[in-house]
């Protein structure tokens, strides 16, 4: 006896994009605990979600650029797949007013009024601010010369494939420091991923700067990246 085909879902009707921050002690939170708050919100909030096809329906959220679990950001993003279309500003609210205190949705657009291409492909690059604490500004700017100056740096992380080497360096577009002696990165998405905590190796191998083991990384954008200008394009721009 052959096996109940699962029942086909229809495709979604609307697609919003939504940009959210995680504050304060949610940035302690894993991607996967955010992702979780985030369809219990969808549910709480009665938003027409539509859902895929198969034995296993679920709802149609993709996200894309979660930040490492310990960063703060002021830059996520999540695209909804809704059964039915809606006011952008009013899914905002709603999803707003239940999701957990510390993410917040910061704008929401139809994708359809909005760049062409996938969230991926509109999110190249971040912009980060890490505080050092108390570590004195000439060892800080001393460690970004050091490290400014040198073409390649090799470092090693821990990944789900085992341990991984590559190059830090490459995928600094700008590295500064602060008025108040911290950081100012903007690093490109690569394959495989740089992520800022890997530039601080970089800083230390590279740079002699002994960084605090405790820091406080904050991403204040995503977006396409302009490496010339050195600038980041807002992914949630209209056409």
């Amino acid at each position: 006896m052959s096996r109940q085909q699962p029942e086909q879902q229809a495709p979604p009707v609307q697609r919003l994009r939504i940009r959210y921050a995680k504050r304060g002690r949610l940035r302690f939170t894993s991607h996967r605990d955010v992702s979780r708050a985030i369809e219990r919100a969808v549910v709480r909030a009665r938003i027409p979600m539509a859902y895929s096809s198969g034995f296993h329906p679920h709802p149609r959220i993709s996200y894309a650029g979660a930040s490492p679990t310990g960063a703060a950001s002021e830059a996520e993003y999540v695209e909804l797949g809704l059964a039915e279309v809606r006011e952008p500003a009013s899914i905002a609210a709603e999803l707003d007013a239940v999701l957990p205190e510390g993410l917040d949705v910061v704008a929401t657009v139809d994708a359809a009024e909005s760049l062409a291409g996938s969230l991926s492909d509109l999110l190249t690059a971040s912009h980060w601010l890490i505080d050092l604490g108390d570590t004195p500004r000439a060892d800080v700017e001393a460690g970004v010369a050091a490290f400014l100056a040198t073409e390649s740096i090799v470092v090693e992380r821990m990944t789900k494939k085992g341990m991984r080497a590559f190059d830090c360096r490459a995928a600094v577009v700008r590295l500064a420091v602060t008025e108040d002696g911290g950081l100012d990165l903007l690093l490109e998405h690569t394959v495989p991923a740089v992520r800022p905590d890997d530039v601080l190796t970089g800083l230390r191998e590279a740079g002699g700067l002994d960084v605090p083991s405790t820091v406080l990384l904050t991403r204040v954008a995503q977006g396409v990246l302009d490496r010339a200008a050195g600038t980041l394009g807002d992914p949630l721009a209209t056409r």
